[in-house]
């Protein structure tokens, strides 16, 4: 058993977990956050996309341990919590970018992510970027139109190259 701390959507966590206990697991089964989906369980499909340290990961391979003292965003904490959604958020509801919603969080995370460091993507640079992210349902024109939606709303917003994520408010749950 390994202690960890981990900041969770900005929430400080204390934990022990087993050495070889999944952040998928840890956030769904002991954090409670499922948001976070698993789909394939073995990093293929990116249902399981979460932000470490702002860059994207699949949870279901990423280990708990390897979370020690970083930052880890959620679906769950991409909105600011005020009830609003987040630009990338917003534009897949609008734009249709979902329909089962299995892999949407996963989506939203990585375009999040992506828009992060590309403020005016094109439609192929948001392939690219949203390749390790897999759909069954919306034949991925829905999807791209939304990230090119989030792209502009978060420039006028004034956000572009915003990183997605909260400052870790000191709440320590076990």
């Amino acid at each position: 058993m390994q202690p960890i701390t981990l900041f969770v959507n900005g929430e400080q966590h204390a934990l022990v977990v087993e050495p070889l206990e999944t952040l998928l697991s840890v956030l769904r089964d002991r954090l409670r956050l499922t948001g976070t989906k698993e789909g394939c369980g073995t990093g293929y499909c990116g249902a399981c996309t979460v932000l470490v340290d702002g860059r994207v990961v699949n949870s279901c391979l990423f280990l708990a341990v390897d979370t020690d003292r970083r930052e880890v965003t959620t679906i769950e904490g991409l909105a600011n919590g005020d009830g609003e959604l987040h630009p990338v958020q917003a534009s897949f509801v609008e734009r249709f970018g979902l329909q089962c919603g299995y892999c949407t969080p996963g989506m939203i995370m990585a375009t999040a992510a992506f828009l992060a460091e590309n403020a005016e993507p094109t439609a192929r640079e948001a392939q690219r970027a949203l390749a390790g992210n897999l759909c069954r349902c919306t034949g991925y024109q829905p999807i791209i139109a939304s990230v090119l939606d989030a792209a502009a709303r978060l420039r006028e917003q004034g956000r572009a190259g915003e990183r997605p994520g909260k400052r870790a408010r000191i709440r320590s749950r076990a």
